[in-house]
């Protein structure tokens, strides 16, 4: 491999094993399943993935396993990967050049927004911003068959939010970083919807008008202040904590 392209890769896992780490620290991990991936640069098209069998607070950047867009490993590893996590990533990575990363979880609020016939509903800041941002793919079981891919992909388009319906949340990004704080944006709206619900008191809908005002002050580009900004605050706070996900 070539030497930038090593150099790349490297950066990569760590940062994906990082990634990994905040996503145990939020507590939106699932014990062994969900799944994170990066695109490693270059024209092979591999990316990087959890391997299966360690919990996320365990992976480092070693760990990760490298695959291709059939699902198999390229590179030396003693761990298997989640099956049902290489139909979902490969299917994104494989038609979405520009999504270097890509993440799906299946926390309590996003999947329970996600059963909601409505989906996301513009009550608050936090969801205007990006429910028109937000596409939806229909529950077709776990999504072990390669044949969904396509309905995926189409349901996505060139979106970079989804909520899969009866399953959970999606978020896609130029980077790790864009990835990680588009998820973040999402849970978090989802996390406010089922409170405002489970109050049980009439809610407030803003106009029409002050929702797409909203829509148009989050539609710019996150990725420079995640990656400039955001991100190192992240990295940061890891190691605060005594993370060994360089390892």
């Amino acid at each position: 491999m070539p030497a930038d392209q090593n150099e790349a890769e490297a950066r990569l896992r760590r940062d994906l094993a990082a990634c990994y780490r905040l996503v145990a620290m939020m507590g939106w991990d699932d014990l062994l399943y969900t799944h994170l991936s990066v695109r490693i640069p270059g024209p092979e098209h591999h990316f990087l993935l959890n391997p299966f069998g360690l919990l996320f607070e365990e992976v480092t950047a070693s760990s990760l396993v490298k695959v291709d867009l059939d699902g198999k490993i390229v590179a030396p590893s003693p761990h298997p990967i989640n099956t049902a996590g290489f139909t979902i990533h490969s299917a994104v990575h494989a038609a979405r050049e520009d999504a270097q990363c890509v993440m799906h979880l299946h926390t309590v609020a996003g999947t329970g927004v996600s059963c909601q016939e409505a989906g996301l509903l513009p009550l608050h800041q936090e969801a205007m911003l990006i429910c028109r941002q937000l596409a939806y793919h229909d529950y077709e079981g776990v999504a072990l068959d390669h044949e969904e891919r396509p309905r995926l992909v189409a349901d996505l388009g060139d979106r970079n939010f989804m909520i899969l319906r009866n399953h959970g949340t999606l978020t896609c990004g130029g980077s790790i970083a864009t990835a990680f704080q588009r998820m973040y944006r999402l849970e978090r709206a989802c996390e406010m919807q089922v409170a405002a619900l489970a109050g049980d008191r009439p809610l407030v809908t803003p106009n029409q008008a002050v929702q797409q005002l909203t829509h148009e002050q989050g539609s710019s580009d996150p990725q420079p202040v995640a990656d400039q900004y955001l991100w190192p605050a992240l990295l940061r706070k890891l190691d605060r904590m005594g993370s060994d996900h360089r390892l």
